[in-house]
């Protein structure tokens, strides 16, 4: 774990392997595919030559040359043509034969580009789909970082209807805290700040004072997420890959009771546990955090929590497309 979509070029990408979405001769092309043949270097092709092509929906392993990355992995997608010809198991096997081909290369970390979704014509929403399920299926049970490099913004689209939804709920719950005037903005900053001073004036101090009020503290963050954990009945392993969130981590959070995960982590804790919302805003208070209407990030993760939509990979790809910070990674 886990599994990250980034924009960047794939031939920049310091990892252990790269896939090229390849031709069947396996001899280079137009599109990611000539892209890393150039920037490999001929030596590339000259490997390429000894492969004897490859199958759709087959992978073959080669040397990475002047990349910064050991191997590149090369499959195969399929051509589109409607979505009844099974492109869609096909494309599922351009993933899983080449995750297989860097597993047994002892590969912790892989990048892929979205295969098939350029002049194979393969449509970028579902190519998207596909990528993303076949791969956290794959990382249910082993550990590796898979990245999903997206070159081009503007190649991503947005226009089903998950996003169509997602766009009107922010629309509703969003924008309209950031339409209103300047004037009016502050007149309701100083009616809370006038209530958060009463508040306190009228509290009674404790009776310790300070230190008194420091030796009750709440749970912090990490003990209140083992706590939530253990009240699931999931294993551990279970709550972070579900995460999206890596081993390693996950220890650092276990092991340490004043450890601060960044916001996106501790979000990505509430909806593996499949937190309500009132109690997703309490567990990532205890990091220091809030959900805030004024923040797109905040308002698509309550929106998927209202709807009780815990798939955090279908969450990452909203994000994604509206160009926020991803949960777990």
């Amino acid at each position: 774990m886990p599994l990250i979509i980034v924009r960047n070029d794939i031939t920049k990408m310091s990892v252990d392997a790269i896939v090229n979405a390849a031709k069947e001769s396996l001899l280079g092309g137009g599109g990611v595919d000539g892209c890393i043949h150039r920037a490999a270097g001929p030596e590339l092709l000259q490997e390429c030559r000894t492969l004897g092509g490859c199958r759709t929906g087959e992978a073959k392993i080669t040397g990475a040359y002047r990349l910064p990355c050991r191997y590149i992995i090369h499959t195969v997608g399929p051509v589109w043509n409607g979505g009844k010809c099974g492109e869609r198991e096909q494309l599922a096997s351009c993933y899983r034969t080449s995750l297989a081909l860097a597993k047994e290369h002892g590969c912790e970390t892989v990048a892929f580009p979205l295969i098939s979704s350029g002049i194979f014509g393969y449509p970028k929403d579902q190519a998207l789909r596909v990528a993303v399920d076949t791969i956290s299926e794959f990382l249910a049970e082993n550990d590796m970082t898979v990245y999903i490099v997206i070159f081009d913004r503007a190649a991503y689209q947005i226009g089903n209807k998950l996003f169509a939804d997602i766009a009107a709920y922010i629309d509703d719950h969003y924008v309209d805290a950031h339409t209103d005037s300047h004037r009016e903005r502050m007149r309701r900053m100083g009616v809370v700040a006038s209530r958060m001073l009463t508040a306190y004036e009228d509290a009674p101090m404790a009776v310790g004072g300070l230190d008194e009020a420091l030796a009750h503290l709440d749970a912090g963050f990490s003990e209140t997420l083992l706590k939530l954990i253990d009240r699931s009945g999931k294993k551990d392993a279970e709550v972070y890959k579900k995460a999206n969130v890596d081993r390693k981590l996950f220890s650092k959070i276990r092991n340490n009771p004043d450890y601060k995960p960044s916001k996106p982590t501790a979000v990505a804790f509430a909806i593996a546990l499949e937190l309500s919302l009132p109690e997703t805003r309490d567990l990532i208070a205890r990091a220091g955090y809030a959900l805030s209407p004024s923040s797109k990030f905040d308002v698509i993760i309550e929106y998927f929590i209202m709807q009780r939509d815990y798939d955090i990979f279908k969450i990452n790809e909203a994000l994604f497309a509206f160009d926020q910070s991803l949960l777990g990674a």
